[in-house]
Parts: C-alpha cells; structure tokens; sequence
C-alpha cells in the first residue's frame, strides 16, 4: 500500500506542477501585443503541450487514488466524511483541467481573451484546492 500511496503523492504533485503553471502561461498570453505573432505562436505550443501532458499526468493520480480508496478501503467506513470532502475536492480539480483546456481552446480560436489580471486570480484556485485536499487527507478534520 505504501507504494500506491507514494506513487499517488508524486502523480498529484506533478498534475498540481502543471496546473500551477499552465494559467500562468495565460497570464503571459493575455499580454502578448497583437504585433507579436511569434510569440503568441511559442506560448499557445507550450500551452497545447504542457495541458497535454498534465492530463497524462492526471490519469495515474486518480487511478493510484482510487486503488487506494477501493482497494485498500481507506477513507470507507464510519467517521471518514474527510473522504466524501476530498472526492468533491478532486471533482472541482478535474473540472479546474477542462477549464483550462477551455481557455487554451479560446486562445487558439483568438477569442474575446479576458485581461491578464483575471488569469492571475484565476492561477489560484489550484492552490487553494490543494491545500483544501492536503489539509483533508493529513487532519481529517470529519
């Protein structure tokens, strides 16, 4: 179980890796002049490579976390509503990937791009929902 619980912890690490610097990327593509097409072109290829590669990354995280719920049954049971919190927690994380990938699509398109500021706000809710998770799993406060 140790195994599948380290495997777990890296894989979610590395998703959360790229979903901290994905809208960070946005940030810098809402600020690219219309002149800069070279520019806009570079960070839209890091951008379609780096969502790709953070949705590869999301797959072993969630599967390591699932053998680890219904295989090894942690968090089942009485007295582990922590669980139910942190499965609702991993719903808005995956939800958080597809938006991205939404605003990558919009970008691609040239579509009516929101300003730099709201990406920057937008690039904290990854933050916000791993310490949500990390506080869920390490204090199982319910």
């Amino acid at each position: 179980m140790l195994w599948i619980k380290a495997f777990h912890i890296v894989f979610v690490a590395s998703w959360f890796a790229g979903l901290f610097y994905l809208p960070r990327i946005f940030v810098n593509l809402a600020m690219v002049p219309p002149a800069s097409v070279a520019e806009r072109e570079r960070l839209l290829l890091m951008s379609r490579k780096l969502y790709r590669f953070t949705g590869i990354l999301a797959v072993p995280a969630i599967a390591f976390g699932l053998w680890l719920w219904l295989g090894y049954g942690i968090g089942r049971g009485p007295g582990n509503g922590w669980m139910h919190a942190k499965l609702f927690v991993v719903l808005l994380v995956v939800g958080y990937h597809h938006a991205c990938g939404a605003l990558l699509r919009r970008f691609e398109r040239g579509e009516g791009r929101r300003g730099h500021v709201w990406y920057r706000w937008f690039n904290e809710a990854p933050v916000l929902l791993l310490l949500a998770a990390v506080v869920l799993v390490v204090v199982k406060p319910f």
